[in-house]
């Protein structure tokens, strides 16, 4: 084709093609802000925990990649996990929030497109004559659709996605959470345990060593002081059962609540405390990978995503708002024959509102959204150090549980040899009475200390793999 004959064509297609074009380019008009992750206001190793993480093997699997199943070894423990997934209410109540933000943003996106009624319709009223006349008519009409020019109803449909998806990481956080408290507080009962038959070891070894003292302050071979110390390191031992069997009672009920339902009876088999067989050597690689490992922190960025796209609904709303009512169907004097001879009628309504003076809302708006944004980083920020802080803890105590431990299993048995010998030398006369009731005190004291510390390593490790971002898959 000729330049000749293509100006002619020229002339009369751009006139038809402009407003199709202003149209798709307001169309693609956006006021959110430009997205630009936060700096992780942390440092970029875990301190004094480093030395442990870096202990661990390059090819360990990070904790965020072990589901819970393998994580833990004990059978009672994981079937109380499954329960506990099933019934508690808090994992329940996560899920539905879920479903109701999932609600929420389908009622965002449905504002995108525009709603179609049917409706039939009838009147009656007099004329200028006098007489009256009929009107019926039936068909179908979108009402106050808004053309989303500058964006507006999108920005609002962007926030409630990621409102829906901060509620899933929520509930991630939930179930993470949930796994650590069922497990710790597992753990806590199996000390109880433990506890419970030391107490009443010491209990029974008590009430031998204040029948001998007795038996000799009755013939004169032990003293008045000798026999009060020990009547009172027995009621200690009474106190202390009475405490250990309510704290146990209380960890049980504890369990109950978290499970969601009473203990089963038929429960498998457990491990004892000392073997659990957890991952020891958890990596706890940098800083950074927490805010990919960690739902809590992909909650808190997400939250920031909508009050980002909060600030581009509130600055659309300085534009004009187009929105359109129109309807098509048929109209006729007699019901009878409306769907039959009826005559077909239309209308088209677009409204254009442009703000001119409301009192400076539109600005208070902004400005809201603006400092809603501010608090998100905020959050976000603190959501990052609050799980720095949880891991360094984590693996502070990993560095050091180990070595206290085995400072205290050594501590224990050598009360034990002391309690021995000193229980050997009383009873062939080569030491007295206050020498075997302190024995006995320290024995007593060193095997809570041993079996608190014991609890704490293991626990320790439950909390590194949730601190860590394991247990949601």
């Amino acid at each position: 084709m000729s330049k000749h004959n293509m100006k002619p064509l020229l002339g009369r297609s751009v006139p038809r093609l402009a407003p199709l074009a202003v149209a798709m380019a307001l169309a693609a008009c956006s006021f959110i802000p430009t997205y630009e992750r936060p700096a992780a206001p942390v440092a970029g190793s875990f301190g004094a925990g480093d030395n442990a993480a870096a202990a661990a093997p390059a090819s360990a699997p990070v904790a965020a990649d072990i589901a819970w199943q393998d994580f833990f070894k004990d059978a009672r423990l994981k079937r109380l996990i499954e329960l506990s997934l099933q019934n508690n209410r808090d994992l329940r109540i996560a899920v539905l929030n879920i479903e109701q933000t999932r609600a929420q943003f389908q009622l965002r996106r449905a504002d995108e497109l525009p709603t179609l009624n049917a409706g039939v319709t009838g009147a009656r009223g007099p004329i200028a004559s006098g007489a009256v006349t009929s009107t019926y008519t039936a068909g179908f009409s979108v009402t106050a659709y808004e053309l989303d020019f500058f964006g507006r109803v999108r920005a609002l449909s962007q926030a409630a996605q990621a409102q829906l998806l901060g509620s899933e990481e929520a509930r991630k956080t939930v179930q993470i959470s949930l796994i650590a408290a069922v497990a710790n507080t597992y753990l806590s009962v199996l000390a109880d345990d433990v506890l419970l038959a030391a107490t009443r070891e010491t209990l029974g070894t008590r009430q031998e060593s204040l029948r001998l003292t007795q038996l000799k302050f009755d013939n004169e071979a032990a003293s008045k002081i000798e026999l009060s110390q020990a009547q009172s390191l027995l009621e200690g031992a009474k106190a202390a059962l009475a405490q250990t069997i309510r704290q146990r009672a209380q960890d049980e009920n504890a369990l109950t609540l978290l499970v969601g339902q009473p203990l089963p009876t038929d429960l498998p088999a457990g491990l004892p405390i000392t073997a659990q067989g957890m991952l020891p050597d958890l990596p706890a690689g940098v800083p950074s990978e927490l805010l990919t490992r960690r739902p809590d922190i992909r909650q808190a960025e997400q939250q920031l995503l909508a009050n980002n796209a909060n600030i581009g609904a509130a600055r659309a709303a300085f534009f004009p708002r187009i929105t359109l009512t129109g309807s098509a169907g048929v109209v006729s004097n007699d019901l009878d024959m409306l769907f039959q001879s009826g005559t077909s009628a239309w209308t088209f309504a677009p409204q254009l509102l442009l703000p001119i003076f409301d009192y400076g809302r539109n600005s208070a708006n902004l400005e809201s959204a603006k400092v809603g944004r501010d608090i998100a980083v905020a959050q976000y920020e603190k959501a990052v150090q609050t799980g720095f802080r949880e891991v360094a803890d984590a693996l502070a105590g990993r560095a050091t549980l180990g070595e206290q431990l085995r400072a205290q299993n050594a501590q224990l048995a050598a009360e034990q040899t002391r309690m021995d010998l000193t229980d050997l030398r009383f009873k062939n006369g080569a030491s007295n009475a206050f020498d075997v009731l302190d024995a006995q005190r320290s024995l007593f004291a060193t095997q809570q200390a041993a079996v608190q510390v014991q609890t704490q390593q293991v626990q320790n490790l439950v909390t590194l793999y949730k601190v860590l971002g394991g247990g949601w898959k």
